[in-house]
């Protein structure tokens, strides 16, 4: 423990000058008293009253040994009083004395030969109870101990704020020496903080007395490499009995690991929230495995996959060997750019191009995450170890050339069932994964689990639906007398489910043909059965060669009877031998008839009610055709969108119609390029599009 001469007298005061009482002599009540040559008492302190018990006029002029020592010790105290006053040198010791109360105290003695101008010999003798001494000792002791041993950074300043004492624990925190503490103001020892702020606020504690009490203070120490350090300060004044300004203390407690581990636990909540919020924003499969390994990088790994099973995407139920492991890199996030970057997710990704799977033997540490359904912890990784990481030597020597420094992988469980891995690695990160990230990995997994797990029973549920639905539609165009025609079915996009949109065209013989377009309400099987179901009711009732009003009644009535039992319709009868077309809507948007050198314009025909209403008539309208005009059928999903009305949609269809004629293939595609964003869309699209043919039948 570093110190001086503490507390030297303050500028301006000279030495020798009148210092108010409350010294440490005042705390020991040391006493004075005179013996002349007889052992006569000739001088008689005001401690020593308080020592004794006796008043100096009952002291003085008394035999010492006869007033304060007990009969037993006499011949002890006269040879001792006899060797002093012979020369024989000065005594110190304890030694009982009688106080006037008749009780006995052990007192501590200093006792010495004097001698006067005339040369008269005189003992002095100076005591101070011995209870009274112990307990300065050691207090004074325990203190020192107590500061030296402290892990709190402890320091005394002189009313000049000037070091005069700093223990080893502000040594080790300021990186300084107490030499180069000791006597020098806070600005010459520490220039690498703000030493304006810190006297400032001594001064004021000086002045006023309050003190500063965990003040936070973030700053460098002496050694640039530790970094910056958080400490919690405080600052009080020193007075000493009297209440005499002394200087003051102060405290600091190094706070760094607390403010860290604080932070920490902000930022793995801040990374749960953020995975609640950004995880599983869709039902699409490969969208939710991105959003989990984008969470997690750079906040908690370097580079992340997300690797599931295929027999979990497939439900495949064929023996598999059970020490390996079929994956499907579904993601894979790295936080570095660049060639570094590159490298390191081509060494991550699955070996066979996308779509493809990669196996993965019992020795990889994936494999025995999956296997196991526990996680996998790599601390620190050793070369050793890369051939159980990366799925071959390649791949193994690129995480090897990157620096990969710390290893792990998760489980992705939901329902009791291993859906695959969440694969972590850290190459830049200083601090390798420790228990803490292993549990926020496995809570992260977790939560994103469950999205993967909904987003692939959706896409079971939505793969089954589209294969209905391309089943129930026509594979091929049929050949029709008079007509050329295009069609398009474009499912729902990756939000959304396959619906019950349908389209069809049937040839009715004697140069006459039906084309149809429907939209079941609802989605996913339910609305794709009822689709099949109407579709083969409209086919049947063609081949009676009804009028298209009588068509919809009849449909109106299948449809009353299906569980999705409400749907639009539209029915055209085109007669290529009168060169006219009758159509009837039920509920459905209007075609849109385009004709040579006129601006398109859609079908004014009564709107009708939706199929499954009920209990409302339909009504035909004849339409003239010539060679070259054309009818876009379509259903809502083409054209409608959540933040435009119908209406402007319509006339967007029709603006797009207007331009140059393309053939019928490239006008379905550019009505679905131009209309559609097949991300955006949860609706299902069916397009048709018929041309009354110009070259003879």
């Amino acid at each position: 423990m570093g110190t001086t001469d503490a507390f030297r007298p303050q500028p301006g005061r000279a030495v020798g000058s009148h210092y108010e009482p409350g010294s440490l002599l005042d705390v020991l009540g040391v006493a004075a008293v005179v013996l002349d040559e007889d052992g006569r008492i000739v001088l008689w302190s005001p401690q020593a009253e308080d020592l004794f018990g006796w008043t100096a006029s009952e002291a003085l002029g008394e035999y010492a040994a006869r007033l304060m020592v007990a009969e037993e010790h006499l011949g002890e105290v006269l040879e001792l009083f006899a060797k002093v006053m012979g020369g024989g040198g000065n005594w110190a010791g304890v030694f009982p004395v009688r106080h006037k109360d008749g009780t006995t105290r052990l007192l501590e003695f200093r006792n010495m030969r004097l001698e006067d101008k005339d040369g008269r010999a005189y003992a002095l003798g100076i005591a101070t109870d011995q209870a009274v001494l112990r307990d300065v000792e050691r207090d004074l002791a325990l203190s020192l101990r107590l500061v030296a041993q402290s892990p709190i950074g402890l320091a005394v300043l002189d009313p000049d704020l000037r070091f005069v004492m700093v223990n080893p624990a502000l040594e080790r925190m300021h990186g300084l020496p107490a030499r180069a503490h000791i006597g020098r103001s806070v600005r010459e020892a520490m220039p690498f903080v703000d030493a304006e702020q810190a006297e400032a606020d001594m001064r004021r504690v000086l002045a006023t007395g309050a003190p500063v009490v965990d003040k936070f203070v973030e700053g460098p120490v002496a050694d640039p490499a530790v970094g910056r350090r958080a400490r919690l300060v405080s600052v009080y004044r020193l007075e000493d009995p009297a209440g005499r300004t002394l200087g003051l203390a102060t405290s600091v407690v190094d706070v760094t690991d607390r403010q860290r581990a604080a932070e920490e636990a902000r930022r793995r909540l801040a990374l749960i929230a953020d995975a609640s919020v950004l995880i599983g924003t869709t039902l699409d499969l490969d969208q939710t495995a991105r959003e989990l390994a984008e969470v997690v990088v750079p906040d908690l790994a370097d580079v992340a996959a997300v690797d599931v099973l295929d027999t979990a995407l497939h439900d495949n139920t064929a023996p598999t060997d059970p020490c390996t492991a079929v994956f499907r890199a579904l993601a894979v996030a790295s936080a570095d750019s660049g060639d570094v970057g590159d490298a390191v997710r081509d060494a991550v990704r699955a070996a066979d191009p996308p779509g493809e799977i990669a196996q993965y033997d019992a020795d990889r540490l994936v494999t025995r995450c999956v296997n196991t359904g526990r996680p996998v912890h790599l601390p620190r990784v050793t070369p050793e170890d890369l051939p159980r990481i990366a799925r071959d030597e390649a791949a193994a020597e690129l995480l090897r050339r990157a620096g990969l420094r710390s290893y792990m992988a998760v489980p992705l469980i939901a329902r009791g069932e291993v859906l695959g891995a969440l694969d972590l690695k850290r190459i830049h990160h200083p601090e390798p994964f420790d228990e803490d990230d292993v549990v926020l990995a496995g809570e992260l997994a977790a939560r994103a689990a469950v999205c993967i797990d909904n987003a692939r029973w959706f896409q079971r549920e939505r793969q089954t639906a589209l294969a209905l639905q391309r089943s129930l539609l026509p594979q091929r165009p049929q050949n029709l007398v008079g007509l050329e025609v295009a069609y398009r079915y474009q499912p729902a996009g990756s939000a959304g489910q396959v619906g019950g949109d349908w389209f069809d065209v049937i040839a009715q013989g004697d140069a006459v043909s039906a084309l149809v377009v429907g939209d079941v309400m609802g989605s996913g099987i339910n609305a794709a059965a009822a689709m099949g179901q109407l579709r083969t009711a409209a086919r049947t009732l063609s081949g009676l060669g009804l009028d298209p009003a009588q068509v919809l009644h009849h449909l109106d009535r299948t449809a009353s009877g299906l569980d999705q039992s409400i749907a639009t319709c539209v029915y055209a009868v085109y007669d290529h031998r009168s060169a006219r077309c009758r159509v009837a809507t039920a509920g459905h948007l209007p075609p849109v008839l385009m004709r040579p050198d006129r601006r398109p314009t859609l079908l004014e025909l009564p709107t009708g009610a939706p199929l499954g209403v009920g209990g409302v008539p339909f009504e035909s309208v004849g339409v003239d055709l010539a060679p070259g005009d054309q009818l876009v059928f379509y259903t809502d999903g083409l054209v409608e969108t959540r933040d435009e009305a119908i209406d402007t949609r319509l006339e967007v269809l029709v603006d797009l119609l207007d331009g140059p004629w393309l053939d019928l293939e490239a006008t379905c595609d550019m009505l679905l390029e131009r209309l559609r964003d097949t991300n955006e869309q949860d609706d299902d699209v069916a397009l048709l599009i018929a041309r009354v043919r110009t070259d003879p039948v």
